[in-house]
């Protein structure tokens, strides 16, 4: 299992665009530029959501074949990681089959998500297939509920045991989707014992405040326009870059 990096870009997400911010990539082209700039500024690694031609996010293996194959000609050895989210539109037998079909290097799969049809044995299977195929899955965790699913499911052998990664979400859920540094080290301290590489994001104007003690506590930061547009004293950063600037230059 490779390492996280130290500092991934989100510089999208599912959700946001242009009417957002103005130099949030859309476009594969957008995204090579934005991550360019990115990784000029600190940057070590890449989450990417592609989105098809009306800008929609989109579970589509072949346009996931186009960004990792142009993020290889450009920047070759960054670690790109892809994504399963469902943002309220792909069932989780259509997660599974992305990643079946896609066997990326790296994927974020939410654990919520991909048991939300109830099929713990797919699951299951899914998560052999990634660990016979050698591909890294981030589990993401948007609450102390998940913390404990996860948990369970590693207990139980859904989740194989050994080394894993996870990334808690701070702020998803909370109201305004402003988020706690406080919690992080509560959320770290559910997971202690683990063989884990974690990571953290966090939504709202208090990213960078969460993401300095992430990497205190001995996590990974995964920072962006996916989960935040706000410098730290609350003016729009005018790019992905400028946020990744902003975190580096406080380490």
């Amino acid at each position: 299992m490779m390492r996280l990096p130290r500092i991934m870009l989100a510089p999208n997400g599912a959700r946001r665009t242009k009417a957002d911010h103005p130099r949030l990539p859309m476009t594969v082209a957008e995204l090579i530029e934005e991550t360019r700039m990115a990784v000029a500024a600190g940057a070590d690694g890449l989450h990417a959501h592609v989105r098809d031609a009306e800008g929609r996010h989109s579970l589509d293996a072949g346009l996931y074949r186009e960004l990792l194959a142009e993020t290889d000609r450009a920047f070759p050895g960054l670690f790109v990681q892809v994504t399963t989210e469902s943002a309220g539109i792909y069932p989780a037998a259509r997660q599974r089959a992305l990643v079946r079909d896609l066997k990326p290097r790296h994927v974020s799969i939410a654990l919520r998500e991909m048991l939300a049809d109830g099929e713990t044995g797919q699951t299951a299977d899914l998560f052999a297939f990634c660990a016979d195929e050698g591909i890294d899955v981030q589990h993401i965790l948007y609450d102390e509920n998940d913390c404990r699913d996860f948990l369970r499911l590693r207990d139980q052998g859904v989740v194989p045991g050994g080394p894993a990664q996870v990334l808690h979400v701070l702020g998803r859920y909370s109201e305004a989707q402003v988020s706690d540094p406080a919690e992080v080290p509560r959320r770290a301290a559910m997971l202690a014992g683990q063989a884990l590489d974690w990571g953290l994001c966090a939504f709202g104007r208090n990213e960078t405040a969460c993401l300095l003690e992430t990497l205190r506590q001995g996590g990974k930061a995964r920072i962006g326009f996916e989960n935040n547009l706000q410098q730290p004293d609350g003016s729009i950063a005018e790019s992905n870059a400028a946020r990744v600037r902003d975190l580096a230059a406080r380490l």
